[in-house]
């Protein structure tokens, strides 16, 4: 039976980014595992989302962890380049911006305070800021919008991934295409996990990377309350013959998105929280965009009021229902198993950070850069629950 020091369950952004970040750590000189049953990444949560990047959240560990994806994302030939060749993840910097009515400007302004302090590079525009700088956008219903100038915009999340898993090769890490399927538990330590093709491996440690299937790993090592759910997300792609200059992604007060993806745009919405059952198909409802997330973006834009949808794809959030941020660290009682789960949206431009984070806690027992123990598991079952506000 093969062992390694450490095993990682899941090897999309996250799991490719731990793999880099312990490979690259003179201290740590173990051999490391990732298991993905999908190589490709075709219906993975990290290549299907929308590739987006932003300082706006109302934590500042979130604000901190993008503010490191950022600088990587613009330094990523320093951090994952192995031969000749560059790597690109098409950064556009174009900037994000959340638009409130009057109803939403104490939450706006708080949030504002929280992420200046923080030293994101976010500004408010006032309803005559907005409609001087974007004369595409109707207004008259806004009282303002925040605004992230700098370090904020989208890239191509599959290309991230691919970077991170090739630089990690390159460092030694063995990938191996199969699916965990049995996890062995003995009192407060994990011995070995079975595979889908009969192979039984002993670790370690164990980190669960698993994106929205990580409450069914947790629950083959016997922790049965991981509030990590599976909720499905629409992506829309659009033509509007009317370019929007320096268009941002746009986060409208009710909660639909839109960027510009090349030459036409993409758009979407999270459901209503009653009408966002747990789901794994890819199964398409195209009515969202007919009937619920067109009316929208022709109001808020009056020259989407002549658009035409052109493609879709659903992928997945691994969702926190409990306070939408993430959980990062070891079990209390099963100590060498690790959660980096539960981003609920915000993974990939979070994903730099959280792997270094997680390499941290594996090598030296405890966070050196930024300090995510307000990400532990421990806060459910002491009530103390770490809300994030800005879920898109």
């Amino acid at each position: 039976m093969e062992t390694y020091d450490v095993i990682i369950i899941g090897g999309a952004v996250m799991g490719s980014s731990t793999a880099y970040f312990l490979a690259s750590n003179p201290d740590f000189t173990g051999k490391i595992l990732v298991v993905e049953k999908d190589p490709t990444y075709a219906q993975c949560s990290t290549s299907l989302s929308a590739g987006g990047i932003r300082q706006q959240f109302s934590n500042t560990e979130n604000i901190q962890l993008s503010q490191f994806g950022a600088s990587f994302i613009k330094n990523i030939n320093a951090y994952l380049q192995f031969d000749e060749d560059p790597v690109t993840v098409d950064f556009m910097e174009n900037g994000y911006l959340f638009l409130a009515t009057e109803k939403g400007m104490p939450v706006l302004q708080k949030n504002h305070e929280t992420q200046t302090a923080a030293g994101a590079k976010v500004q408010i525009l006032d309803q005559a800021g907005l409609t001087e700088k974007f004369d595409w956008l109707y207004t008259d219903d806004l009282c303002a919008g925040s605004y992230g100038f700098a370090d904020a915009g989208w890239f191509d999340p599959h290309c991230l991934t691919m970077a991170f898993k090739n630089k990690a090769k390159s460092l030694g890490v063995t990938y191996l295409k199969d699916k965990v399927v049995g996890i062995q538990r003995t009192g407060q330590k994990i011995s070995h996990i079975t595979l889908e093709s009969g192979e039984t491996i002993n670790g370690g440690t164990f980190i669960n990377a698993a994106g929205p299937k990580a409450a069914r790993i947790a629950e083959m090592a016997g922790i049965d309350d991981l509030p990590v759910h599976s909720r499905k997300r629409f992506v829309f792609l659009f033509k509007c013959n009317t370019r929007l200059s320096d268009c941002p992604l746009v986060v409208d007060p009710t909660g639909a998105y839109f960027r510009p993806e090349g030459e036409n745009y993409i758009c979407g919405k999270s459901p209503d929280e009653d009408n966002d059952p747990d789901c794994e198909d890819f199964f398409m409802d195209y009515s969202v965009f007919e009937e619920q997330l067109w009316p929208i973006l022709a109001e808020r834009v009056p020259a989407f009021d002549a658009i035409k949808r052109i493609s879709s794809w659903a992928g997945h959030y691994a969702y926190n229902v409990k306070d939408q941020n993430a959980i990062i660290g070891a079990h209390p009682e099963v100590t060498n198993f690790i959660f980096a789960n539960g981003f609920s949206g915000h993974g990939l431009q979070q994903a730099p950070g959280v792997g270094r984070a997680v390499s941290e806690l594996v090598t030296y027992g405890q966070y050196r850069t930024l300090d995510l123990g307000c990400f532990a598991f421990e806060r459910f079952a002491a009530d103390k629950l770490y809300k994030e506000l800005n879920v898109v």
